[in-house]
C-alpha cells in the first residue's frame, strides 16, 4: 500500500484544487444550515491553529475535544494538527468523572467544548486550570468563543508539515470494561489506513463527484473517525452532513440523501423495529414476495428511512445478526459488515460486493495480515496499527505476539475464501458449573433478531446452565401494563426460547429468559457511548437475584 502522502497533504491539496466545493453542511436549528467550503474550512482551521501556536504549546501537546459531531470538530482537529498538537477526543456522553480522568491522564493543555446534551453535569469536572474554547453550537458558558478567535487571528500560511512518526491522536476507548485506555496513532499509520479506506470505498461507489454521508456516530469513536472523518479529509469529494438531534434524525437523513451510510447493529435493529411497528413482519414478507407491489414497498420503506440513495451501507463496531443483514438485502439495501478495532484505526476486514456472506465480517483489507491462533483468537497486523497504549507499556507487551500481530481478544474462524467469522470474545466466554464454556455473542444474535427484543445478554457464570436477560423493544415497553399484551409477550418469548434452544448444543441451552425492568441506555450506564452493552455492569446489577431465578418454575419471567 502506497502512503507517501500524509493526511494533511491531502487536505492542503483540496484547499488548492477545489476551494469552492462544499465540504460540510452544519444544521444550526429551525431548519437552517451553514455550508462550509474547503476554502472556508481551512481558513477557520488556520486561524485557530495560529491562535494555538501563540499559546506556546509544547510539540505534541494534547488538545482535547468534547463535542457531539459538528463541522467545528473537524476544523478543530485540523487546527490542532497544524499547530503541532495531538488530538484527544472525548465521548460527548461521558460522565464527568470519565471526562476528568481523560483530561488528567492525557495531560491535556487545551479543551474545545462543543455541542453537548448534559453539559451542566459535566462542566464541574473540567479543571479551571485548562483553557477552553467554545464552538459556536456549545451550551452557554464563559469560555473564549471560536468565532471571536477566528475573526481576530490571522491564519497560518503555507503547508505546515508533520513528521510521519508524530502522534496525530490518542483515542480513548469507550470503556465497556474498566477504565478507558489511550490508544496512540501517528500520522503515517492513520494516513495509510485512511488511504486504504478511501480506495475500498471507491471500488464500490466509484470516484463520484456527489458522494454524500451523514455523520452522527460519535467522532470520538474510531469507526466514525476513520470511515467518515478521516476518509472525507483524504477523499476530498465527500460532502459531509451532520445530524442536528435525535428527534430530527430522519429529516437530517433526508436532507443528506446519503450515498454512503454506516451504522452500528443497535441502530440497524432499531430501524427494523420502527418498520415492524408500522407493519407486522408477516404482512411485510407477504407484500415483499409480490412482484410489482414488492418493489413499491421496498422503495417506500427505504425512502421513509432516508436510505433510498444509499450505494454503500455498512455495519461495524459490534456483531450484527446474520438474519438482519438478510432482511435489509430483501429491501434492496446491500448491507455489508466489517470488522476492526480502535487499535488498528478501524482498518482490518470488510465485506465486498464479490466476497460476502451474512454472519461473516469480510476479508482482510489491502495490506492487512490476519491469522487464527492455536487458541482460536484472531490476530491482526494492519497498516493502521497503533503505536501503543498511552502510559501503559505493560499493556503493549501483552497486546502483541512476538512477530507483531495484535491480539484482538476475539475468537473467530477463517473460511477458505478468506471470509472471517467472529464466534465470540475470549474474555466473554464463561464456564457453567458443569465445566463447559459458553460463548454469549452467537446466542445473543439469535435472540436479538426477534422483533420484541431490543437487546440481550447471555450469562450464567458458575450456574448449572446459561440464562438470557432481555430488554423489550421500545414500542412494546409502554404497553406492558396491559394484561393481554403481557401475556402475549410471555407466550412469544417462551416459543422463542424453545426455538433458540433447539439450535444450541446441550451445554449452551438457556434455562430461562429474564425480562429486564428497565431499558439499558448510555444514561444509566449500561451501554457505552457507541451502544455496546456493558456486560459486567449489567451482571453486577442483578447478581443478588440470579440464584433465586434458578429456583423459580417456568422459563420466562421478570427480573
Amino acid at each position: 500500500m502506497s502512503h507517501s502522502s500524509l493526511i494533511l497533504d491531502h487536505v492542503y491539496g483540496h484547499e488548492k484544487t477545489r476551494p469552492e466545493l462544499v465540504y460540510m453542511t452544519q444544521p444550526i436549528g429551525q431548519g437552517q444550515v451553514i455550508d462550509y467550503t474547503w476554502r472556508e474550512t481551512l481558513r477557520q482551521a488556520r486561524s485557530m491553529a495560529a491562535y494555538l501556536k501563540a499559546q506556546n504549546l509544547a510539540p505534541g501537546a494534547r488538545v482535547a475535544i468534547l463535542s457531539k459531531n459538528c463541522a467545528h470538530f473537524i476544523m478543530a482537529e485540523l487546527a490542532i494538527w497544524m499547530a503541532g498538537g495531538t488530538t484527544v477526543a472525548i465521548f460527548p456522553t461521558e460522565s464527568g468523572e470519565t471526562i476528568r480522568y481523560v483530561l488528567d491522564h492525557s495531560e491535556a493543555s487545551f479543551l474545545f467544548v462543543g455541542k453537548l446534551d448534559t453539559w451542566p453535569l459535566q462542566a464541574p469536572f473540567v479543571p479551571n486550570s485548562i483553557p477552553c474554547i467554545a464552538f459556536p453550537l456549545a451550551p452557554e458558558n464563559h469560555y473564549t468563543k471560536w468565532d471571536d478567535v477566528v475573526r481576530q487571528t490571522p491564519p497560518l500560511e503555507g503547508d505546515i508539515a508533520r513528521a510521519p512518526t508524530d502522534l496525530a491522536m490518542i483515542m480513548y476507548t469507550s470503556g465497556s470494561t474498566g477504565q478507558p485506555k489511550g490508544v496512540m496513532h501517528n500520522f503515517e499509520r492513520i494516513s495509510a489506513a485512511t488511504e486504504g479506506i478511501v480506495k475500498t470505498l471507491k471500488e464500490t461507489l466509484g470516484d463520484r463527484e456527489d458522494n454524500r454521508i451523514l455523520s452522527y456516530l460519535p467522532l470520538a469513536h474510531v469507526f466514525e473517525r476513520a470511515w467518515v472523518g478521516a476518509s472525507s479529509l483524504v477523499h476530498g469529494k465527500t460532502h459531509v452532513f451532520f445530524a442536528e438531534s435525535l428527534d430530527s434524525f430522519i429529516q437530517d437523513l433526508n436532507r443528506a440523501k446519503p450515498t454512503m451510510f454506516i451504522s452500528v447493529p443497535r441502530l440497524w435493529l432499531k430501524f427494523q423495529q420502527g418498520v415492524f411497528s408500522k407493519m407486522p413482519p408477516a404482512k411485510l414478507n407477504l407484500l415483499l414476495s409480490l412482484p410489482i407491489i414488492g418493489g413499491l414497498v421496498r422503495k417506500k420503506i427505504l425512502k421513509g428511512l432516508g436510505l433510498d440513495q444509499v450505494i454503500v451501507a455498512g455495519s461495524g463496531s459490534a456483531p450484527i445478526p446474520a438474519e438482519l443483514i438478510v432482511w435489509y438485502r430483501k429491501l434492496g439495501l446491500n448491507l455489508l459488515e466489517g470488522y476492526a478495532m480502535t487499535e488498528d484505526f478501524a482498518y482490518s476486514h470488510n465485506s465486498t460486493e464479490a466476497i460476502n456472506a451474512p454472519g461473516c465480517v469480510g476479508v482482510p483489507l489491502e495490506g492487512v495480515q490476519a491469522r487464527i491462533s492455536e487458541e482460536g483468537e484472531i490476530l491482526v497486523k494492519s497498516p493502521g496499527q497503533m503505536v501503543g497504549y498511552y502510559k501503559r507499556p505493560d499493556l503493549d507487551a501483552e497486546a502483541f505476539t512476538a512477530d507483531g500481530f495484535f491480539k484482538t481478544g476475539d475468537q473467530g474462524q477463517q473460511r477458505a475464501d478468506g471470509l472471517l467469522k467472529i464466534t465470540g470474545r475470549v474474555k466473554e466466554l464463561f464456564k457453567t458449573s458443569k465445566g463447559k464454556y459458553v460463548a454469549p455473542a452467537p446466542i445473543e444474535n439469535k435472540l436479538n433478531v426477534h422483533p420484541m427484543i431490543e437487546m440481550s445478554i447471555v450469562s450464567g457464570v458458575s450456574q448449572p446452565s446459561a440464562y438470557a436477560m432481555v430488554v423489550l423493544s421500545e414500542d412494546i415497553r409502554p404497553k406492558m401494563h396491559e394484561p393481554e399484551v403481557k401475556a402475549q409477550v410471555e407466550s412469544e418469548l417462551t416459543t422463542l426460547l424453545a426455538q433458540v434452544n433447539s439450535e444450541l448444543a446441550d451445554y449452551e441451552k438457556l434455562r430461562m429468559l429474564v425480562i429486564a425492568n428497565e431499558a439499558w441506555s448510555i444514561e444509566n450506564g449500561f451501554l457505552t457511548p457507541t451502544m455496546k452493552i456493558k456486560r459486567s455492569r449489567i451482571e453486577a446489577s442483578v447478581e443478588s437475584q440470579v440464584a433465586s431465578w434458578y429456583e423459580k418454575s417456568g422459563s420466562v419471567f421478570w427480573a
